[in-house]
């Protein structure tokens, strides 16, 4: 479990959920999404980046001083 407060892990996490919320609104302008797909796909983004900036903090309070 220790692999998911990596640098690495925190990163690649806020990255995926940066695209997914960028390809969500890209696609719901072409149409290619529907508003529904596009607001999940949005909120699936913003949970990604929501869930690195918590390890990021855990991984801060578990830093040795």
């Amino acid at each position: 479990m220790d692999w998911l407060l990596t640098r690495e892990a925190v990163i690649a996490l806020a990255v995926l959920g940066a695209i997914a919320s960028i390809a969500a609104s890209a696609l719901r302008v072409r149409g290619t999404l529907s508003a529904l797909h596009a607001r999940q796909l949005n909120l699936l983004g913003y949970l990604l980046m929501g869930v690195s900036m918590a390890l990021f903090i855990v991984a801060g309070y578990r830093a040795p001083n």
